[in-house]
């Protein structure tokens, strides 16, 4: 599933290519036709994204709420444009550019009181602006503070913090030596607060690079002599993907488990409890 910086990356694709402009819009596949009829022809007038979720506004409208999921696909681009296939949910053309999406989870059309009831369930985002302003660390640390639950399983709780997924759990957790499995009300206040500004400054470069990098300048292939990493993932990372492998610090072994219906990935002696 794409985690956050993916889809904040959409929300300016989207913004860029379609943002003030009317937009043809249309289902091949068939599964929003009558909400692409009453939209063909009307102005995108904003794109966001909120943790997984992004959202295309179309002023007096409404908004399409999309969630990509496990299998959702966005193809962005210019001319030529492909042609249409039954396997598109949403395409939208203007002069010079179309955007298609291919199975989502979710793509429907809903009202602002709609689309404020999926912000309304939805924690904090690092990638939001008004929530690295505000007080998006302390609202997530109020939930975190007060669970038994592991840290590694908060972070992957979308009310807790929203846009953090298997990826970025794992590599912020041994960045700060956290052992995945302490419980939430057992990390301080300063330490949570590291967590999420380090989420910001990753999540932040996720988006400009299109990938998750994740290793200090002192721990990449050529500063350590060793061969880049080779996964359909990308990026360069300290523990994610690298079960049985030796840790980039230490030289143990990573260790995996499943934890909130992923797998879970650690290095023992760098995160000790």
């Amino acid at each position: 599933m794409p985690e956050g910086h993916t889809i904040h990356r959409l929300a300016a694709g989207y913004g860029e290519r379609f943002g003030g402009r009317r937009v043809a819009v249309s289902s091949p596949q068939g599964k929003f036709s009558d909400a692409a009829t009453l939209l063909d022809g009307a102005v995108l007038t904003e794109a966001e994204a909120h943790g997984k979720h992004l959202f295309l506004g179309f002023g007096p409208l409404g908004w399409v709420h999309i969630h990509l999921g496990l299998f959702g696909k966005t193809a962005l681009g210019g001319p030529p444009v492909p042609p249409p296939t039954d396997t598109v949910r949403l395409r939208l053309l203007a002069p010079g550019a179309y955007a298609d999406l291919r199975g989502p989870a979710a793509c429907e059309l809903v009202t602002d009181a709609e689309k404020q009831a999926v912000h309304d369930r939805l924690g904090p985002d690092p990638l939001r602006a008004a929530d690295v302003a505000g007080d998006g660390a302390a609202r997530a640390y109020a939930r975190v503070s007060r669970s038994r639950s592991s840290v590694a399983a908060l972070l992957m709780d979308q009310k807790v913090i929203a846009g953090v997924g298997n990826v970025y759990r794992a590599e912020v957790l041994f960045r700060h030596g956290i052992d995945p499995y302490r419980p939430g009300r057992d990390v301080g206040r300063a330490e949570w607060d590291a967590v999420w500004d380090d989420l910001v400054a990753l999540m932040r470069e996720g988006v400009r690079t299109g990938r998750i990098d994740t290793v200090r300048p002192e721990h990449t292939p050529e500063a350590m002599g060793r061969p880049p990493r080779v996964d359909d993932h990308g990026g360069e990372v300290y523990v994610y993907r690298r079960a049985g492998q030796p840790c980039h610090l230490c030289g143990g072994e990573i260790s995996t488990a499943g934890l909130a219906a992923r797998n879970l990935f650690w290095c023992p002696d760098c995160q000790r409890r």
